[in-house]
Parts: C-alpha cells; sequence; structure tokens
C-alpha cells in the first residue's frame, strides 16, 4: 500500500509518522500514512489510490487550531509542501489577482500582495499557518479576513481538480463550506492596489497587530491558537477568565494564564488534557452565562477517551470511501475550470 501511495505522490509517504511535533499544539497520536503529494496532480492520484483502498484521509495544514486524538489517525494525513503549486500573478486594473498554493505559509501571502503594491492584508500579519488554513477558517482578525478577498478555490477529488467560486464556499466569520473530502490546493485572490502613503500605513497597521499579538498572545509556549469563535459582541477569552478558568490546568496542558482563549501545552500534555479544558471552558461559560462557545480549533483523529458528546459535532473523522459526496461539484471533464478574476 505505501508503495503505491508514494508512486502516486512522488513525494514523501511514510507509515506510522507521529503527529504532534506537526501541530502547534503538540499533542496526538501517529498517522497511519502520512503524505506529502508532489504538486496538485500528484495529489489527485493520491486520493485516486486511498479511494480504491477505501483508505480515509485528512488534509493537515500547518498544525495551528488543530488538536489530533492521543490514538492519531487511522487513515492518511495529507500535508502540501510551501511549493506544491506555482504562484500566479495576474494584472486586473487598479487591482492584482495572485494565487498561491494552499501550502504556502500565511507570510508569503502578505509578502506577494507587498510585492505587488497591493493593500488590505495587514490582518493577516501574524496569523500562523497555511494559505490552505487561511481559506478553510476563513482566518482573519476584526481588520479583516480571506472572504474579502478569496475569488475562487481549487479542490482536488479522486476525480481531478475544480475551481469553486468563493460564492459557493458560503464564507462567513470562520466558516468554509468546502465539499467534503476535497482538499484545497490553490487560492486566486484578488487585492487593491495602494498608494505609497496606504502602504506605509499597511505595514505600520501589521507591524502593529504582531507586537499587538505577541504582547497578549502565549506565543512562547506551543499553542492551539483561539481556541473557541468569539461570540457576537463579546470575546471567548473574556467570558472564560469572567468563569475563573484563567491559568486552570490539567496534566501538561493548561488555559493560559495570558489569553484565555489559548490552551498551552506546558509540557508532556496529551490530547485528553486539551479536551478535557475545552469542554470545561465550554460548559463553565455556559452555566454562568447562557453563552455555548462554539470551538475554532479543528479536532482530529481518533481520541481516548472518545470525545465529549457536545464536541463531536466538531470531530473531523477520515474521509473514507462510502462518505465521499463530490456530486455537487462542477463537470468533473472540466478538469481546470477557469475562474476569470
Amino acid at each position: 500500500m505505501i508503495a503505491e501511495i508514494r508512486r502516486a505522490a512522488r513525494g514523501e509517504a511514510l507509515e506510522n509518522v507521529a503527529l504532534a511535533p506537526r501541530t502547534s499544539v503538540r499533542v496526538g497520536g501517529p498517522a497511519r500514512f502520512f503524505v506529502r503529494p508532489r504538486d496538485p496532480p500528484a495529489l489527485v492520484e493520491v486520493l485516486e489510490v486511498l479511494s480504491g483502498a477505501a483508505v480515509g484521509w485528512i488534509s493537515l495544514g500547518g498544525g495551528a487550531n488543530t488538536i489530533v486524538g492521543d490514538r492519531g489517525v487511522a487513515g492518511a494525513v495529507l500535508r502540501l509542501a510551501q511549493d506544491f503549486a506555482a504562484e500566479e500573478v495576474e494584472e486586473a486594473g487598479d487591482h492584482v489577482v495572485i494565487t498561491l498554493g494552499a501550502g504556502a505559509p500565511i507570510a508569503r501571502f502578505l509578502s506577494l500582495a507587498k510585492e505587488q503594491r497591493g493593500v488590505g492584508v495587514a490582518w493577516s500579519a501574524g496569523i500562523p499557518g497555511t494559505v490552505g488554513g487561511l481559506v478553510a477558517m476563513n482566518a482573519g482578525t476584526p481588520a479583516g479576513c480571506m472572504a474579502d478577498h478569496l475569488i475562487a478555490a481549487e479542490v482536488a477529488t479522486p476525480d481531478g481538480l475544480r475551481w469553486i467560486p468563493a460564492a459557493d464556499l458560503h464564507l462567513s466569520y470562520r466558516h468554509c463550506e468546502l465539499p467534503r473530502g476535497a482538499v484545497l490546493t490553490r487560492a486566486r485572490c484578488r487585492i487593491r492596489r495602494g498608494t505609497d502613503a496606504e502602504i506605509l500605513e499597511q505595514q505600520r497597521a501589521a507591524k502593529a497587530d504582531v507586537d499587538k499579538r505577541r504582547a497578549t498572545q502565549p506565543l512562547t509556549l506551543p499553542n492551539s491558537g483561539s481556541v473557541f469563535v468569539n461570540p457576537p459582541g463579546d470575546f471567548a477569552g473574556r467570558l472564560i477568565e469572567q468563569a475563573g478558568l484563567k491559568g486552570f490546568r490539567k496534566g501538561g496542558a493548561q488555559i493560559s494564564d495570558k489569553h484565555a482563549n489559548f490552551i498551552v501545552n506546558l509540557g508532556g500534555a496529551r490530547a485528553s488534557d486539551v479536551i478535557d479544558l475545552i469542554a470545561k471552558a465550554r460548559a463553565s461559560v455556559l452555566e454562568k452565562t447562557g453563552v455555548e462557545l462554539k470551538p475554532e480549533v479543528r479536532l482530529f483523529g481518533d481520541f481516548d477517551p472518545p470525545l465529549p458528546k457536545e464536541l463531536e459535532p466538531h470531530h473531523v473523522a477520515p474521509v473514507g470511501l462510502a462518505q465521499q459526496t463530490f456530486g455537487d461539484l462542477p463537470d468533473p471533464k472540466k478538469t481546470f475550470l477557469r475562474v476569470n478574476p
């Protein structure tokens, strides 16, 4: 099996690979298969092999906002390299359209925009992870988010590659509806070109945002990123702190004493410790305020003990052959469907 996957991937394909070092919070068990396809066509071939063998798959980005269960992932974990797909830059009047591979770091999204004198993307400064995660989470800050720029996203399935218009992804606050089992491969974005003054202001805003993150978030410790989505008109961190849980510890994991919407790994934490803290924070805030916090983190793989019932809807299981639903995608015969900027 691994030989078939490696042939299709034309890149790295390994068995029983530890995932904890590949996530920002550093917890979780191994992946049965860990695959880094060489390019989008290779990814399609990998999905064909996995589908034919009824082996499920999960796509792992930069590992931020991701918690892998202590028993790991029974199927294949796909991770796209930074050079997985070539960059493209297209002129569009007072705008520029850039296309980046899903494996590219978010910092590259910002730097490529800067190279093209683009403005309006300072909000992405300091956000960890990859362009794929930026789209899949519709990540952002109060100053902006990916939905402000995304034109279309390319996805891979065992049937090929398709472009999906942003409107069909139903982007909203920390929400994106990618077809189940489809793997995001590229993102095409429109960015406005700015004046010299606007470019300088963007650089100032980006630096201020990074400085604020360093001052208010526990970036010196392995962490899961923001655990919960902010409820309307409030902040998850404030509600958790109000519930008296700032600094609360379970095993090697702790609700950060610097920012209560972060869970940090103090050393030797297990995924079960992190899950216990998530469940406790959620239950305590609900009891004290009536606000039901929604997890922003993605829960991957198999958990031991099993996830609490209230967290099961946020569990991302490997997509197996019987679960694939690709009928809502464009015509599979149009393998490279072009979306005009």
